[in-house]
């Protein structure tokens, strides 16, 4: 079909267009309502090769759709036979592109709205002309590929010990509606995982939590948020990664919960985003005994895929899996194998697969083979579709460059950040009283610690932001890296050390804390990140967590430790050993 005519086709298949501020209330597809059957006659009309086309979501390197950095033109051409972004758009008839910033493609706002144009132009001028679904993994707090100018805003966890649905609602209609200004209309969020185990190495601070039915809140709260703004939310990791202690970016990941136990602690959540309306749901690379005996992935596994998530939850959405590049999916099965398995599992959207034109042939030929049907691939795309129309793609799927700056980072979306994480700051331990502070007298005051790099590279180094954020509220802040912070340390009022997810045994942050509260001087401990590692560490003076470790986190911090603002965070899971589910304290 000319792309003029799908394009016409599809259009007219959907209500009229509605923009992130409109006032009406929200569902889970505000203002649009797909009409399958002329969705159903548009993937009838394209040949077979588009149709397996749009089942792929694929990284692109480069900040450009055309004209990108000769390094990137060159791993494009390494990786995908093309020089540029547009080139492979067209080659695979791609249904969507995700963004890194590792790919280079989220430098800054008006590049990456021009970046998600050219490649809207790219696929509106090739194949059956259907537009993509441009996707990105901004969660925030720990995992975000947006930085600054974008508003950057409290991650799970922190919103978890914020205890606000209403809150976690904003933070998504907000970051929702900055990322629909730039062309993006899909985010892989929330998280509905729910972190029971304190040495979880890839969820942790990424959950709301530990307790399933809290979880449960924010997680619908945020996909209402999120397509309230008029992007596809993506409930994650089906059917639940939060009791592993396996990376599946490096491993395979078990799940040892029983049947019972998945039901009352990992279904919740997953459950509450499917009834809230989410538009997609990921899959997880873990093998899950209890749900499947196989040995299979889940991603790959239909009595999961089918049997759970669309039978027993009800799913009728676009299934996800996660990234195909990770090895909790490689390991058992080639890659030119698990993108099939993947859909004969129930998958409809392959995300991200490490060799494209391997991935796109092997499906190819497994429809060629009979191993899957035409049909089959059908009902992915119709599903694919109707998402896109949902989202308002047929009627116009491009970013307005010209109201950029009117949307993305503005001063009314920094504010709602500032006023959305005030609350998440969780005061653990003050047995002395040492906070708060008395920043009118100007305490002269050591900063030091952890200096993990920005999740977007735009923010930090958090040392030195806390004791810029100190000083601005009336204290005589000064910043050290740790191998000088234990001589300085006598003089000062108080010590504040950050630390970092904190492993068991000796460490050097461990090493440093306890050679800092040898010196006699009061530690203020601040945990940015696990809220974990005060049963780490030796016990402070005073005690506190901010989940993530971006500016906005480390202002509300500030904030607590001078009593600009009272604490009134509550730990969203247990600290084994020191603190309970629930635990804060208050001034």
């Amino acid at each position: 079909m000319a792309a003029a005519t799908a394009a016409g086709a599809a259009s007219s298949a959907v209500g009229s267009r509605r923009t992130p501020d409109d006032p009406r209330p929200s569902g889970s597809a505000p203002g649009r309502r797909p009409d399958r059957e002329r969705l159903r006659a548009l993937t009838a009309s394209m040949g077979l090769p588009e149709l397996v086309g749009q089942l792929f979501v694929s990284r692109a390197y480069g900040h450009s759709a055309t004209d990108p950095d000769p390094a990137d033109a060159d791993l494009n051409q390494a990786q995908f036979g093309v020089r540029t972004a547009a080139e492979l758009v067209a080659r695979y008839h791609l249904g969507g592109i995700v963004y890194f910033a590792w790919a280079h493609n989220t430098r800054s706002p008006h590049q990456i709205a021009a970046l998600s144009n050219g490649l809207q132009r790219a696929a509106a001028g090739s194949g059956a002309g259907v537009p993509l679904l441009l996707s990105v993994d901004q969660e925030h707090g720990a995992v975000a590929r947006i930085g600054r100018p974008a508003t950057l805003l409290p991650g799970a966890m922190a919103l978890g010990a914020g205890g606000s649905p209403a809150d976690a609602r904003r933070a998504a209609r907000v970051a929702g509606a900055e990322l629909a200004a730039l062309g993006i209309r899909q985010d892989y969020a929330p998280v509905a995982d729910v972190n029971v185990n304190p040495a979880n190495p890839v969820i942790g601070v990424r959950s709301f939590g530990s307790d399933p039915d809290a979880v449960a809140e924010l997680a619908a709260a945020q996909v209402r948020g999120y397509q309230g703004a008029g992007v596809a939310a993506t409930a994650k990791h089906f059917p639940g990664h939060g009791d592993t202690e396996t990376d599946s970016h490096v491993g395979l990941p078990v799940m040892r919960h029983s049947r019972a136990q998945w039901e009352e602690l990992d279904e919740p959540p997953f459950r509450a985003a499917v009834e809230a309306g989410a538009d997609v749901v990921m899959t997880a690379h873990i093998v899950f005994p209890a749900l499947d005996p196989s040995g299979d992935p889940a991603t790959l596994s239909r009595p999961i895929v089918t049997g759970i998530l669309r039978e027993r939850l009800g799913f009728r959405g676009v299934v996800v899996t996660d990234a195909l590049d990770m090895a909790g999916v490689r390991q058992k099965y080639g890659d030119d194998r698990v993108p099939v398995l993947a859909l004969k599992a129930g998958c409809d959207q392959l995300l991200n697969a490490p060799d494209l034109g391997l991935a796109y042939r092997s499906v190819l030929a497994a429809v060629g083979s009979g191993e899957l049907t035409r049909e089959r691939i059908e009902e992915s795309v119709l599903r694919i579709l109707e998402v896109k129309a949902r989202r308002g793609l047929f009627d116009d799927p491009y970013a307005d460059e010209e109201r950029v700056d009117a949307v993305v980072g503005t001063g009314e979306h920094l504010a709602a950040a500032d006023t959305i994480t005030a609350g998440t700051t969780t005061l653990l331990a003050n047995p002395r009283g040492l906070l708060p502070l008395d920043a009118a007298s100007g305490p002269r005051l050591l900063v030091t610690g952890a200096e993990p790099p920005s999740p977007t590279g735009t923010t930090g180094p958090p040392v030195q932001v806390l004791a810029r954020e100190l000083t601005a509220l009336g204290c005589r802040a000064q910043a050290l890296p740790a191998d000088q912070a234990v001589a300085a340390a006598p003089g000062h009022a108080a010590v504040v050390v950050c630390t970092y997810n904190v492993p068991e045994g000796e460490s050097p942050q461990r090493t440093l804390v306890a050679d800092l509260v040898a010196t006699g001087v009061p530690v203020v401990l601040v945990a940015v990140r696990n809220p974990y590692d005060p049963a780490r560490l030796p016990e402070c003076a005073a005690e506190v967590a901010t989940y993530t470790w971006t500016d906005v986190e480390l202002r509300a911090a500030a904030r607590v430790l001078t009593g600009a603002r009272r604490p009134s965070g509550r730990l969203p899971v247990p600290v084994p050993g020191r603190y309970p589910l629930g635990h804060g304290l208050e001034y």
